[in-house]
């Protein structure tokens, strides 16, 4: 007979980092999440060559520093996706909202929830009303957010609380 579901491993052949607070709390409400509340996917193909183009000219019309000369800002594909969320959940308010069991909660702001990897995984700070927000604000609070998650310096109030989350894996070719 077979050994009894106990697999003995060799110690060197793999190593634990201690979950941190924030990771367990992060872990615990995306599992909640998934568990409790309904779930439903939606997915499209969209073009977006007259979105490049665009997106091309307003960085070369952005301002240039004058000591470093380098531009105030450079708007990325997530701005656009940040913006569009942002735009969208304010057109449909309905979507901007989050169910629980005995209620459905309807966000008065449009605080959306970006993912940025880090190296203790997958954090997402929040662009506090995105609608109302130019792209090039987006941009620098976007960059200011994602610099202060890989250094693991955010503050709670900066990656609790959005109402809607995005990831963006288009750039390794992942569409759905």
């Amino acid at each position: 007979g077979g050994q009894s579901g106990h697999v003995s491993r060799d110690e060197s052949a793999f190593s634990k980092q201690k979950n941190s607070g924030m990771r367990k709390t992060i872990a615990k409400r995306l599992s909640e999440a998934k568990q409790t509340i309904p779930h439903f996917y939606l997915s499209v193909e969209c073009e977006l060559d007259k979105m490049m183009d665009v997106r091309a000219q307003m960085n070369g019309a952005a301002p240039a520093d004058k000591e470093s000369g380098k531009p105030h800002y450079k708007i990325s594909v997530n701005d656009l996706v940040i913006k569009a969320t942002g735009l969208a959940l304010r057109d449909k308010p309905e979507a901007n909202a989050s169910w629980y069991d005995d209620a459905i909660v309807h966000y008065s702001n449009v605080d959306v929830s970006v993912a940025v990897a880090t190296e203790g995984g997958l954090i997402t700070p929040i662009v506090r009303n995105a609608d109302q927000k130019s792209l090039a604000q987006i941009s620098t609070e976007m960059k200011s957010l994602a610099a202060k998650a890989r250094a693991n310096k955010l503050q709670p109030e900066e990656y609790q609380g959005g109402g809607f989350s995005i990831s963006n894996l288009g750039m390794y070719g992942i569409k759905t």
